[in-house]
């Protein structure tokens, strides 16, 4: 099975949390934050959404940063995604 976004959604790969800090301290799975760094997996098309003209800034392997409780979670298979509006992700990491 495969993603396709709809519209400004773009669907994200999440990357694995820290396990340790960066003095050595080995965080529990409870307290370990979720990054909010991922990999852009699958864009929508983009068009026209809620009447704007939405063009698509980020494609398919842009390692991008997005807002903290946004979109949706989905897990599909072993695998689990993130899907968000383009208006969600706040910069590409270069």
């Amino acid at each position: 099975m495969k993603l396709v976004p709809l519209g400004d959604r773009v669907v994200l790969k999440q990357f694995e949390a820290e396990e340790t800090t960066k003095s050595g301290i080995i965080l529990t799975s409870k307290t370990q934050e979720k990054p909010q760094e991922a990999e852009v997996i699958a864009v929508g098309p983009g068009g026209m959404v809620d009447g704007k003209e939405v063009t698509m800034q980020v494609k398919k392997g842009d390692k991008v940063i997005y807002s903290k409780y946004a979109g949706n979670e989905v897990k599909l298979g072993e695998d689990e995604y993130i899907i968000v509006k383009q208006s969600d992700i706040l910069a590409i990491v270069k």
